[in-house]
């Protein structure tokens, strides 16, 4: 059996669409350009997401120039293309009623943009040169604006037994991997959640540890091409089967990890399990 990776994505706004790529430079944080912008209420800065504002998904971002621009697109609005501040005013911001400290902010013409797209008066800001945040688990790691883990790895064994379960119940169709949203996809094994039980592996020049499984809330349900919530699946069966009764009985899809070492990922790159969690 070899394992290896099957897609590679980004997320650079947190909650909007991703970018598929074939390589990626792999951070501290997670992949490079991962949830390094988000957007925010513009009242009081806390964060929006797909669980709330679901049209989030269909907002198309292009990251230009090596960081430095961002071209936004989104249905009903006019594309728009930003030069990016790191020195923009800071604004204080949080998730899930955290505090995160202050970000940057990036303006009033993306902010016009994002609350027209959103119907909701937002701001856009971007971690700040520093910007130092801890995640959680088995090895925390450090985390952008990602809920709180640096790099969400899933596979295709995972997503196929789950959509059998699926369409074994002869009302619903199959859903694809971006409802999930991951920045690392796997192939190679026909062990469903075999990512769950990897305490340690090599993937290129990267190492990745287990931080926690990957609980889920309600953006699966959300057609990530228009923005549309259209459950109950896969949620409705991830609960015949994948309850974690230590996280609130939720249910889980993936793997969340942190990144021991930096490097390079590559699309075909061979993955090593350095260590499982059951050895």
């Amino acid at each position: 059996m070899t394992i290896t990776v099957h897609e590679l994505a980004y997320y650079p706004v947190k909650g909007c669409a991703g970018t598929t790529v074939g390589s990626a430079k792999v951070f501290g944080t997670g992949l490079e350009h991962d949830r390094t912008f988000m957007v925010v209420d513009a009242a009081d800065g806390a964060f929006r997401s797909q669980r709330t504002h679901p049209a989030m998904a269909a907002i198309r971002v292009e990251v230009l120039d090596g960081g430095e621009a961002l071209a936004l697109a989104a249905e009903g609005v006019e594309p728009l293309r930003l030069g990016i501040d790191t020195d923009g005013a800071r604004r204080g911001v949080s998730m899930f009623d955290r505090p995160l400290g202050a970000a940057a902010d990036q303006g009033d013409e993306v902010a016009e943009w994002f609350s027209d797209a959103l119907g909701a008066k937002s701001r856009l800001v971007r971690v700040v040169p520093g910007f130092d945040r801890d995640g959680w688990g088995d090895t925390p790691g450090k985390v952008n604006f990602a809920d709180a883990h640096a790099v969400l790895v899933a596979s295709t064994a995972s997503l196929d037994g789950l959509n059998a379960r699926i369409t074994a119940r002869g009302d619903a169709k199959p859903v694809p991997m971006n409802r999930f949203r991951p920045n690392i996809v796997l192939t190679g094994s026909d062990e469903p959640h075999f990512e769950d039980r990897v305490r340690r592996m090599t993937v290129g020049s990267v190492e990745l540890a287990h931080s926690v499984r990957a609980t889920r809330c309600a953006v699966p349900m959300v057609d990530q091409a228009t923005g549309h919530r259209a459950g109950p699946e896969p949620i409705r069966t991830l609960s015949t089967y994948r309850r974690e009764p230590e996280y609130g009985n939720r249910v889980s899809f993936g793997a969340k990890n942190a990144v021991v070492c930096e490097g390079v990922l590559t699309v075909g790159d061979a993955v090593e399990v350095v260590e499982w969690l059951d050895a």
